[in-house]
Order: structure tokens, then sequence, then C-alpha cells
């Protein structure tokens, strides 16, 4: 009983933490399915986002919530220069090429953020109040960060499926060289798909420095959380994303009912493995 009672009260947060890590995800699946690159540079632009929100808060006074919004056209920014920097010179490359590249780029901000900002951790000390769900107490900053994670994905879903660059992206995922061969400007495609997925791992840190402390290396746990979500929900699949983070949300939320905690990573990567045997494509299998 007293198990079922603490289950009903963690998985509230967890579902709810599962929308921002579907978006942390969704930008690490949006980049693999359009180049076929995997970016391990996703973690520390996590973390920029995480930073980004702790400075315009704390030294400039703006509403995490707003803050969002510089934070989301510095991190689309970011992504061009890093695509025409580290990417596109590889992109046609073996995979282990794309690999070291994007890891360059790892090395890099984790070099400059250390030297900056030091190791030490961070805090956005920000609250929204809370409020009661049976019993369970809700914290509004995950509410409020579920609502937007909801909000993101319906944009970049309308941006894709009605929008002229978002049916390029997909004209470009599906067939670059027929899409070339139709006037569509690939490298600009490629580069603004970079840029979209750097933008949704600056948001989802973002979303993610309101309830918990961080530091310039706390990037790299969400980055693994962001390839489980993406084998659950489907690699080159944004939109599947969203529903493997709901699974390892719940999953976060479930587990400590039942278990210790320091069994969440073992079954989360356990479950990883699984997938990967079982069903490649992922349980909502991925774009064409």
């Amino acid at each position: 009983m007293q198990q079922i009672s603490l289950l009903l009260t963690s998985l509230p947060d967890g579902i709810l933490l599962g929308f921002v890590y579907g978006v942390a995800a969704m930008g690490l699946t949006l980049i693999w399915g359009v180049m076929d690159v995997i970016n391990l540079s996703h973690g520390p632009i996590i973390a920029l986002g995480m930073f980004g929100t702790f400075f315009l808060f704390i030294r400039s006074g703006i509403n995490p919530y707003l803050g969002l919004i510089p934070i989301a056209i510095v991190g689309l920014l970011l992504g061009v220069v890093i695509y025409f920097v580290a990417v596109h010179r590889v992109i046609n490359a073996p995979h282990l090429s794309s690999l070291l590249a994007t890891f360059s780029v790892n090395m890099i901000i984790i070099g400059i953020g250390t030297a900056v900002v030091t190791t030490s951790p961070y805090n956005v000390d920000f609250n929204m109040g809370s409020f009661q769900l049976g019993s369970t107490t809700v914290l509004g900053t995950r509410l409020i960060a579920a609502l937007i994670a909801i909000l993101v994905t319906g944009g970049l879903y309308l941006f894709l499926f009605r929008t002229r660059p978002g049916k390029y992206i997909r004209a470009v995922t599906n067939n670059r060289s027929a899409a070339e061969l139709m006037g569509i400007p690939s490298t600009r495609i490629l580069a603004l798909s970079f840029g979209l997925g750097t933008m949704l791992a600056a948001v989802s840190g973002a979303l993610i420095s309101t309830f918990f402390p961080f530091s310039i290396l706390a990037g790299g746990s969400y980055e693994l959380k962001s390839f489980v979500i993406g084998v659950l929900g489907g690699l080159g699949n944004p939109i599947g994303a969203l529903f493997g983070g709901l699974i390892l949300g719940v999953l976060e939320g479930a587990i400590p009912a039942f278990l210790e905690t320091s069994w969440v990573p073992v079954i989360e990567f356990g479950l990883f493995v699984v997938i990967l045997l079982v069903r490649p494509n992922g349980l909502f299998g991925a774009k064409q």
C-alpha cells in the first residue's frame, strides 16, 4: 500500500518531466533524421540553455519563460554556425568523421564553459507555486514547462508539415539528391535543420534549469536520456520523441516506488538495449 501511495505521488512529476525530456530528444533525433549525424555536442548545448536562463533571470531579471525567446533565437543561430564550421565538410563522410566533428564542438563548449563558469553547481531560484492533485503536490514550474513542451512540439509539427521550409526539410530527409534536382537548396536546409535541433536542445535546457541545479557538465546526462528517448520514439521521428520522453518520465516516476533510485539508469539503459535488439526503428517507427 505504501508503494502504491509513493507511486501516485511521484508519477505525475515523472510525466511532467517526460514532456521536457521529449523536447531535448527532438533536437537530437531531428538532426539524425535529416542528415544522419549523431550530434555529440547536444549535451553541452542543453547546458548552455540552462546558463542562458540563469544569466537572463539572475543577472538581468528577465522572467525565465520570456527568456526562452532569446535563448531559442541564439540556439538557432549557434546551430547554423556549428553546422557550417564543423559539420558541413563531413556531412557525406563516414559516420566517424561527423562523430569526431561534433565531439570536438562538445569539448570546446565544455572547455570554454569550465574556464568561464567553472564546474560548480548553479541554481535558478524561481517559484511558480504549487497545487494539490490528490495526495500529490505538483510544482507550477514543472506544469508550465510541460505545457511549453507541448506547444513546442505542436509548433514543430506545424512547421514541418505546414510551411515551405518544413516541407523542404522533409524532402531533403527522404531523398537529398532528388530534392536538389527539384531546386531545393539542400545546404541551407541542412543548416536550418541543425539550427532547429540546437534550438530545441537549448530550450529544453532552459526549462530544466527552473527545477534542477546544474553545471556546465549537466547536459551529459540529458544527452544520454535523449539517446534512449530517440530509440524509444524512433530515430528520425521528432514527434515520436515526445512519446518516448513520456515513457522515460513514467519510468523515472514509477521505478523509485518499487526499487532504489540507483536502479533508474540501469533499467533505462536496459530498455535502450532491448529496444535496439527487438525493434531497431523504435516503438513509433522512423519517418521515411
